[in-house]
């Protein structure tokens, strides 16, 4: 139960909430056919930079558990 509250403290961080927020307009939008470049050149660096960061965190988290 406590990496579930880990989990769930970890999705709402800001930048968590920022990139669903992100997704969900993106899907909305992909769904309407009314994508522009500019929000895509915009999402693309944003959805990076997230799995980005999560993805240093996790591997600086393993590193430390060695």
């Amino acid at each position: 139960m406590d990496l579930f509250h880990k989990r769930i403290s970890r999705l709402l961080t800001v930048k968590s909430i920022v990139t669903l927020i992100l997704t969900g307009v993106f899907a909305v939008l992909a769904f309407r056919g009314k994508i522009e470049q500019d929000f895509m050149t915009i999402y693309a660096v944003i959805i990076s930079f997230y799995f980005g960061t999560q993805s240093q965190e996790d591997h600086n988290v393993r590193e430390e558990s060695k």
